[in-house]
């Protein structure tokens, strides 16, 4: 959710370029020499480029940002793109989602979780590479002109109107109004185009001096990670929909990796493990308390002022423009918009903006109610679909005479009271419980002896899955021990 930001009913960064985008970083020939950067797809990236930072979380300064911009220009200029790395504009993005990508024109992104999951300096290389490697194949031009489209959101949102509503217009003009986290703005890559971005980035790390088996590290911690969140999440009998997989499973991809990197000629080089963990000390690990937190199936946002509980056996991702909840029975987002004090007006033009323009889409009745105190208003639509009819509600909620929330749900017909608790948990939280919202944050430490993995890990800053965390994070195996003068991450609540 934004800080103290207002939303377009219905905002999306829909762009006219394909991102190269990687949640989990698929071989076709490799090319010897990228054809440099074009004039035209410098402009796009220009123009992309200030939508991507608002999308997703802004851009991050200071030393780490800093430190990740070498880094990622070191690497970048491998790849021929571009002949000195003043060509390159690389951003350290503030987003709690595992994710990367580039785009033409030079811009090359990674969030600040996604660094939090790396172990050295060659991993960060790799995952920056990569995405590069994407770029240099021209990747996303082909993906385009596959799929005819030239906006990324409308790829999302057809493979959740495949799977939920069926191929019916209304119902992808439905899920795109709904699909406006972060989270899901990707393009799905073949997996021949993911291996090969992945052959491009391992050749770069071994022409800037890195190890290049970097590559096949970093893809074990993301299918670590990949399987740690979905046995969190499966606590509650929800796993992640196929729809919202927009890679390959990386774990599919670390062998082949291992082995490329294996045959590279002199596959030597550094890893800078320990600079790299000096340098992302203190690094805000998971949402940052500005755009709301996620606690368990609680969420939390301390400037805003307000908390709600996901339904059983749902988990949510928290993306700069939307809170997703999700779960095998529906999906749902909560957001906000433009309010001029009519809430009855509001509901209806949110319905009106998951329309879309070739669209009508309107409740039957609207009805005005209270919860905890807050004002509220709600409607249901019921749209006929290929896989059959499915009910979408708007619940809305008055803050202020200017400021409005509101859920956008989407379910098979009949069954939108799965979200009945959710839009009864919606409520106020006071000062004192804003105040107690802090983030966490990385900190490096350095094992003594006598240290244990057990023993770090009860210092993590989790009520549950503390081992598993601490493991994955270090990207350490069930049966791996620590050694004194090693330095790992742990993850802790700071100010």
């Amino acid at each position: 959710m934004p800080h103290l930001k207002k939303l377009a009913l219905g905002s999306t960064a829909i762009l006219s370029l394909a991102l190269t985008s990687c949640t989990a970083m698929g071989g076709g020939n490799i090319p010897s020499a990228s054809t440099p950067i074009t004039q035209s797809e410098a402009q796009m990236g220009a123009e992309a480029h200030p939508q991507l930072l608002a999308e997703f979380g802004g851009a991050m300064t200071g030393p780490q940002a800093q430190y990740v911009e070498q880094v990622g220009k070191n690497i970048a200029v491998q790849s021929g793109l571009g002949n000195a790395q003043s060509d390159f504009t690389v951003t350290l993005l503030n987003s709690s989602v595992n994710n990367a990508f580039a785009i033409p024109g030079g811009y090359v992104y990674t969030t600040r979780q996604l660094v939090a999951l790396m172990n050295n300096e060659a991993e960060l290389a790799g995952v920056l590479g990569h995405e590069v490697g994407h770029v240099a194949a021209r990747h996303s031009q082909r993906r385009q002109a596959a799929a005819q489209q030239n906006s990324l959101l409308g790829a999302a949102g057809a493979i959740l109107s495949g799977i939920l509503l069926g191929d019916s217009s209304i119902g992808q003009q439905v899920s795109q109004g709904l699909l406006q986290g972060s989270q899901l703005l990707t393009l799905r890559f073949s997996r021949d185009q993911e291996l090969q971005a992945d052959d491009l980035g391992i050749q770069y790390l071994h022409r800037a001096g890195y190890d290049p088996r970097a590559m096949a590290t970093v893809l074990q911690s993301l299918a670590s990670q990949n399987a740690l969140d979905a046995s969190l999440a499966g606590r509650g009998d929800a796993t992640v929909p196929e729809w919202a997989s927009t890679h390959p499973d990386p774990a599919s991809r670390v062998q082949s990796a291992l082995q490329r990197a294996s045959a590279t000629a002199g596959a030597g080089g550094v890893t800078n493990r320990d600079t790299f963990l000096t340098r992302i000390d203190g690094l805000v690990y998971g949402d940052d308390p500005a755009q709301g937190i996620i606690d368990g199936r609680q969420f939390i946002h301390p400037v805003f002022r307000l908390s709600f509980t996901a339904p059983q056996g749902f988990y949510m991702v928290n993306g700069t423009s939307a809170v997703s909840i999700n779960g095998q029975s529906g999906q749902a987002q909560l957001s906000t918009g433009p309010y001029n004090g009519n809430l009855e007006a509001y509901v209806r033009s949110v319905f009106q903006a998951l329309g879309g323009q070739q669209q009508t889409l309107a409740p039957a009745a609207l009805q005005r109610t209270t919860v905890n105190g807050i004002p509220a208003a709600y409607g249901t639509a019921r749209v006929n679909s290929g896989n059959g009819q499915v009910d979408v509600v708007v619940f809305a909620y008055e803050f202020s005479n200017s400021q409005a929330f509101h859920f956008a749900t989407i379910s098979q017909s009949g069954r939108s009271g799965t979200f009945t608790p959710m839009f009864n948990s919606m409520r106020r939280i006071t000062q004192a419980e804003a105040s107690q919202v802090v983030p966490r944050r990385l900190e490096v430490v350095t094992v003594r002896s006598g240290d244990t993995v057990s023993g770090l890990a009860n210092r993590m800053a989790y009520d549950d899955a503390k081992e598993q965390r601490f493991r994955v994070l270090n990207g350490l195996g069930s049966s791996d021990q620590l050694q004194a003068g090693q330095k790992v991450k742990i993850v802790v609540r700071g100010s």
